[in-house]
């Protein structure tokens, strides 16, 4: 080998070197900050303070659901911190009106629900997919669709609701528009004495990734923890979407969740209830493993979390994502996890 050859495959050496450093190096160190994270004792008092969500589906509103079902809801939920639940009553069309016609059957629903569960209260999941630049979805920079938005929930509030919570997707970091709605929406809350809720997504589980996912994708999966606090001092309660995180293994996802739940403590007002997401669903795809992601490993890092962080805060608890695709071991592991002992 002549000595330009020496030298190009030196360099080409060094270039592989350093892809490698780059691409495996972040991720294995990452990976054992995450299984650290997981590692530890848990504190017996970071239990569920009797704040606890419960996101339901469209099933409940729109006359499939009967008086047997809302009587067996009633039983599963005895015993439990749910204290309250997100029902899907949207979706909202695109320029933010909601028909009436979907959710027919919502008094019947809210006035058995404070019959048969008094303290429950009962909130309107409202939701849509946001345009950002596509070329169909709600656009929040128009004001006539967030005004259209604020009718929707003063809509659901006279249905008979106690609150509205909002999911809209993909939200992106820093969306200013997105805050300026949610001053509206608290308005009208705080005047009708009711709740305003919303899902979050996650938050940058290193400074700038939701930046870096930005290079390649709209999708929001992360925000800011700066922006996450301009969003929870806004509503009285952000439950994060702490599930669909990639995670291979339980010890991984758990950490994750440790971490998600510190960062998210960090910044969210003591006024404000801070609910993290555990996944009462079950699939197989990318960014969700349900051999990872499982009920027990989120009840785990979010007592870890919690009781590193901010032991003492009661305006916590979680949100059980979702009763469509439950399954009796879900129930059985928040139950075991989550709930008093003694």
């Amino acid at each position: 080998m002549d000595g330009r050859l020496k030298r190009v495959w030196r360099k080409g050496r060094w270039w592989a070197l350093g892809l490698v450093l780059l691409l495996v190096v972040p991720p294995l160190f990452g990976a054992l900050a995450l299984r650290v994270s997981y590692a530890g004792d848990l504190r017996d008092d970071a239990r569920t303070r009797g704040r606890d969500a419960y996101w339901i589906g469209h099933a409940w509103v729109d006359g499939r659901k009967k008086d047997a079902d809302l009587k067996a809801l009633a039983a599963r939920l005895k015993g439990t911190g749910i204290k309250d639940l997100y029902v899907h009553a949207g979706p909202l069309e695109h320029d933010g009106t909601l028909p009436a016609a979907r959710h027919p059957r919502a008094r019947w629903l809210t006035d058995g629900v404070h019959r048969e569960l008094p303290g429950v209260r009962v909130q309107a999941w409202l939701g849509d997919v946001l345009a950002n630049d596509g070329p169909t979805g709600l656009r929040l920079s128009d004001a006539r669709s967030r005004d259209a938005v604020t009718a929707s929930a003063r809509q659901v509030l006279d249905a008979g609701f106690d609150g509205v919570h909002f999911d809209l997707e993909p939200l992106q970091s820093g969306d200013a528009d997105y805050l300026v709605l949610l001053d509206g929406l608290g308005r009208l809350t705080r005047e009708r004495k009711a709740l305003l809720s919303v899902a979050a997504h996650q938050i940058d589980p290193l400074p700038g990734a939701h930046s870096a996912l930005g290079l390649f994708s709209d999708q929001g999966k992360w925000w800011s923890q700066e922006y996450f606090g301009e969003v929870a001092r806004r509503v009285d309660q952000i439950a994060v979407m702490s599930y669909d995180t990639w995670m291979p293994l339980e010890s991984l996802y758990g950490g994750y969740v440790a971490q998600q739940t510190a960062l998210a403590l960090e910044v969210t007002p003591k006024s404000t209830d801070l609910l993290m997401g555990l996944p009462f669903f079950h699939e197989d795809d990318l960014g969700h493993h349900e051999n990872a992601e499982t009920v027990a490993a989120g009840v785990r890092g979010v007592r870890l979390g919690l009781g590193r962080t901010d032991p003492g805060r009661e305006r916590f608890g979680v949100a059980l994502y979702v009763d469509f695709a439950e399954e009796p071991g879900d129930w059985a592991a928040y139950r075991a996890g989550w709930l008093r002992t003694g």
